[in-house]
This record gives structure tokens, sequence and C-alpha cells, in this order.
């Protein structure tokens, strides 16, 4: 074989190979990038972690919540959490209610996914509803129901992240709208903040905070 063939052959060999690959890696983004299997991963390694009996609870409630961080998108959870109010609030009240609300949310969803350690999570369809918003329905089958966990999720760069969780037909977010609303109108946003402090002090895992006076 001359040395020009053997040029050819070799430069063909790469170009195939370098094809394949760029297949290849254009596939595995896609499907890395596909709003379910990034909310699967999540799950899923929650999952994990919580059937993992010999970590000491805070430790696992801790790498739970890191898991949750990369994946919830807080801030517009606290946008649509006070809707109309969080045009009303300083930049001081925003900050502090995303990092108060952030803490009560992380709480209440580990609550709930916490009493499903054992049971088997179903991706059963997603809705994408724009190029960047997306629902994800997935469910948790017992062995005497089905519980269904629906995920919104707003693209940011190339991750789908969750701005809201529905368990059983019930908003998270809705589920502290109402109740931030009633108490922003008596007691003003200080008031509301004032009452998420007290209650993240506590340590309990609230699914709402309740009005008071």
């Amino acid at each position: 074989m001359t040395k020009g063939k053997k040029y050819v052959k070799t430069l063909t060999s790469n170009t195939l190979l370098i094809g394949f690959l760029l297949v290849f890696f254009s596939l595995s983004a896609r499907a890395e990038s596909s709003p379910t299997e990034q909310v699967k991963s999540t799950v899923e390694s929650i999952l994990t972690v919580l059937k993992d009996k010999s970590a000491d609870t805070k430790i696992r409630r801790d790498k739970i919540r890191e898991l949750i961080n990369n994946r919830f998108y807080f801030r517009a959870m606290s946008q649509r959490a006070l809707s109309r109010n969080w045009k009303k609030a300083s930049q001081e009240q925003r900050e502090q209610f995303v990092t108060l609300f952030s803490q009560l949310l992380e709480n209440t969803y580990i609550g709930r996914i916490e009493a499903y350690t054992n049971e088997k999570v179903e991706y059963i369809r997603e809705k994408n509803q724009s190029p960047k918003r997306s629902v994800v329905y997935t469910q948790i089958v017992t062995q005497s129901t089905d519980i269904p966990i629906s995920y919104k999720l707003a693209k940011k760069n190339d991750q789908w992240l969750v701005y809201d969780v529905v368990i059983e037909e019930v908003s998270l977010i809705s589920n502290y709208r109402t109740s931030y609303a009633e108490i922003i109108k008596k007691e003003g946003m200080d008031g509301l903040l004032k009452k998420m402090k007290a209650k993240v002090q506590e340590g309990d895992k609230p699914d709402t905070i309740k009005q008071t006076g």
C-alpha cells in the first residue's frame, strides 16, 4: 500500500471515529437535557440517600438538601409564592424571604418524601408546555395506592429546574401562597419574615404557616 493510500485510509478512519463520537455525545447531551432524565437523576439520588440507614439522620438530610438545592429553582418558587407581594417587597426582604422559604420548602419536601423510602417510583410522562417549560409526571407505587407527584420545571441554561411540586394534587407553592397573602395583609412583609424565622428555628416540617391573631 502506498503512503498516500495509507494516509487516506487513516484519515477516513479518524473521520468516521470523530463522526461517531460527535453523534454519541450529541445523543448523550440530548438525553441528559431531558426534563424526565434530570428529575429522575435527582429523585433516584434522594431515594438512595434515604435508604442508607447506616448514615445519621442529620447527615442524610444534609445530603438531600444539597441534591434539592441543585435541582430546585428557589428564587422562581419564592416569586410565585409571594405573587404580587414580590414586587412590593424591598431587595433585602426578598433575599431574606428566598433564604427562609428555601429552608421551609426543603423541610416540607423531605418530610413528604421520607414517607416513601421503600416504594417504587414510576416516571409516567412529560409534557413540554414551551421550549423552556415542562411538567414531569411521576407516581409512587405503594401496596395500597399510587401517589401522584408532578414536577413543574423551567429551563435555565442546560438545566431543568423545579419551580413547583404537586403532591397528590396539592401544589407546594399554592399551599403557601394563600397563607402568606393573609399574613402580609395583616402584619406586613416583616411580620411574615418573623413567622418564617420562628418556624425555621423550631426545626419543624410545616406544610404551611398558619394564620395567627
